[in-house]
């Protein structure tokens, strides 16, 4: 099983961007199904991105859409959230996910079973 460390977050204003990593532990990473989710205060763990781990599936929630760009590097144990164009209400603390059980309901919380401890984002106005 692997380990998630996610790395990258930070303070931003509005229009900015920010880079996220999720670094994972284990030599079978390239086998895994990559997801980032994110959480606002008082809000549920909602889904953002997710890749699949031949990277040709790349599902996105709407309010991210043409905005953010998940990408992997199999080589580097690492998954990236590329977040163009942020906007407050993208603030939130984004945890990265695992697994690998087929690719049915990659965008589901339930989908994941090991979870990264989190990085915050926040975008100032």
């Amino acid at each position: 099983q692997v380990q998630l460390v996610e790395s990258g977050g930070g303070l931003v204003q509005a229009g900015g961007s920010l880079r996220l990593s999720c670094a994972a532990s284990g030599r079978i990473f390239s086998t895994y199904t990559m997801g980032w989710f994110r959480q606002a205060p008082g809000k549920e763990r909602e889904f953002v991105a997710a890749i699949t781990s031949s990277g040709d599936t790349t599902p996105y929630a709407d309010s991210v859409k043409g905005r953010f760009t998940i990408s992997r590097d199999n080589a580097k144990n690492t998954v990236y959230l590329q977040m163009n164009s942020l906007k407050p209400e993208d603030t939130a603390v984004y945890y990265c996910a695992a697994n690998r059980n087929g690719y049915y309901g990659i965008t589901s919380r339930t989908y994941y079973s090991t979870w990264g401890q989190g990085t915050q984002v926040t975008v100032s106005s």
